[in-house]
């Protein structure tokens, strides 16, 4: 690939909420953003004053969202910044074969056990329709239990993010992550898509994420916002 083939990752949720997650999008002017209860990421066609204005209605007053950008963001007025950080966005170039193991697909009958592992574990934000932006494997332990899990987020034009990687603490240690990882990134492959995944910098599963085939392409910059 080129490096013009990549211009999309540089605002990859703007990116997906125009392209293979158009259908999900709630839209006003230069703001875009996922349905409350599917994700809180957002993002805005430029980064300007009015586009944050435009992002204004679309956001509840006790609700924040997540903007994901190349450089930090100046937030104008009227808004609280809940949070900022520098992020890995990392990029699997090519396929490496999954470890053997037994992975369930999951539905959504399985969401209230896939909140309840998240919220143990807390990989980043898993709302009641988080299942929708993508598609989800699990391992269960021998009684039954889902232990671990990892699925599909943004849905780029090319690209297919990787995420809600997570492992209950009784069962780390394991592979499970590796596993995961390795073998969502495949059923991405096997549709002539590029997984890719944001972790933050000091994340110790970018260990993890490197050994399953991934790299660094660039930092990223997290700003979490609501409205003041």
């Amino acid at each position: 690939m080129g490096v013009t083939d990549f211009a999309s990752l540089d605002y990859p949720i703007w990116s997906a909420l125009t392209t293979g997650h158009g259908s999900l999008a709630r839209s006003n002017g230069l703001a875009r953003r996922y349905p409350s209860d599917v994700s809180p990421l957002a993002a805005l066609e430029k980064s300007t004053p009015e586009a944050f204005a435009d992002m204004s209605a679309l956001v509840g007053p006790n609700e924040a969202v997540a903007l994901f950008t190349p450089e930090p963001v100046e937030v104008p007025g009227g808004w609280q910044v809940k949070k900022t950080g520098w992020m890995q966005q990392m990029i699997c170039d090519a396929e490496t074969a999954p470890p053997a193991g037994e992975f369930h697909a999951l539905r959504d009958a399985d969401v209230p056990e896939m909140l309840a592992l998240t919220a143990a574990t807390e990989p980043g934000p898993f709302l009641p329709r988080t299942i929708e932006m993508g598609r989800y494997l699990g391992i269960r332990s021998a009684d039954g239990r889902l232990v671990a899990m990892a699925g599909e987020r943004l849905a780029l034009d090319r690209f297919t993010e990787v995420s809600a990687v997570c492992t209950h603490p009784e069962y780390r240690g394991r592979g499970y992550g590796h596993a995961l990882v390795s073998s969502v990134a495949a059923r991405i492959f096997e549709q002539s898509r590029v997984p890719i995944l944001h972790v933050f910098a000091e994340n110790p599963a970018i260990s993890v994420y490197k050994k399953a085939g991934f790299r660094v392409r660039r930092a990223m910059h997290l700003t979490v916002i609501a409205r003041g």
